[in-house]
């Protein structure tokens, strides 16, 4: 997160994709490949990091950011 970049809000290594654009996707049904397709330079795992990170949040968990 970098209040820089979208706001602050969670982004995917950095870019203009936020963890919510792909919850958001794949809530609508839109599966991984077609997300890589929309966005080619995201690769599966950043995908599936932002479902675990969306994930841990739903749960409550606090989640840590390396400096």
């Amino acid at each position: 997160m970098n209040p820089e970049v979208m706001g602050g809000k969670p982004c995917i290594r950095g870019m203009r994709v936020t963890v919510g654009m792909i919850v958001e996707s794949m809530a609508a049904g839109r599966t991984i490949e077609q997300l890589l397709a929309d966005f080619p330079y995201l690769e599966e795992s950043d995908i599936r990091e932002a479902l675990g990170y969306a994930a841990r949040l739903a749960q409550g968990y606090e989640i840590s950011f390396a400096s």
